[in-house]
């Protein structure tokens, strides 16, 4: 809209930026990549919008499954199953299969995703379980989410578009994780760009609660 195009028009450049991204970071050498493609709030948007970013979302699996192949990338789409339509369903499953041998790094997908429903799911399954462990709660997390392999907890977590908010993503995964914020829109969103973050990531001294041990 800030270019008076209407929002689809951005969906549509969002995933441009998308094959960007899993362009950057398999150069990069990322292990794993989350991508938030559609979060559980973004039901209350216009019929017309969900319906085309449900679409978007089904042509992106459909047309990049090959490709993904042929650079050994694992795709897993993550989050709710009960409220996808059936062709995005089927796109989804055939796009999990087809790349299940991938292990240059696993593409995950979000869609239909809410951390804190997630969590909720989770500690409901856990309710009869004794002593169980974070290690073991994660697990919970994976299968109600629909995660086909442990991910591990988020290193860098990005966030475009000028917004410094969560927005309902990853709540247990990022506990430790770096948080790097830019102004630059999703679909403006270029290899260079991924390459900052990660520059600014690198800079980073991760204590993780621990005191830094300064050279003799």
């Amino acid at each position: 809209m800030q270019r008076g195009l209407p929002r689809t028009a951005g969906h549509v450049e969002g995933v441009k930026a998308v094959r960007t991204a899993v362009r950057s970071a398999v150069h990069a050498g990322v292990q794993t990549l989350t991508l938030y493609a559609f979060s559980a709030a973004n039901w209350a948007r216009p019929a017309a919008e969900v319906d085309a970013l449900m679409r978007l979302v089904r042509r992106y699996l459909i047309t990049e499954r090959r490709r993904c192949v042929e650079q050994s990338i694992r795709i897993n789409v993550i989050g709710r199953r009960d409220r996808l339509s059936g062709p995005l369903l089927r796109a989804i499953d055939h796009a999990e299969r087809l790349t299940a041998a991938g292990q240059r790094m696993q593409l995950r997908i979000v869609v239909d995703y809410s951390s804190q429903y997630s969590i909720v799911r989770a500690a409901w399954r856990a309710n009869r379980r004794s002593n169980l462990t974070p290690t073991g709660f994660y697990r919970l997390l994976h299968e109600v989410d629909h995660s086909v392999m442990p991910a591990g907890a988020v290193d860098l977590l990005i966030r475009t578009g000028g917004e410094q908010r969560l927005s309902d993503f990853m709540l247990w995964e990022i506990a430790q994780a770096e948080l790097y914020f830019t102004d630059c829109l999703w679909p403006d969103f270029d290899r260079q760009g991924f390459q900052c973050a990660l520059d600014d990531y690198a800079s980073r001294q991760r204590r993780f609660g621990r005191l830094v041990t300064e050279p003799h």
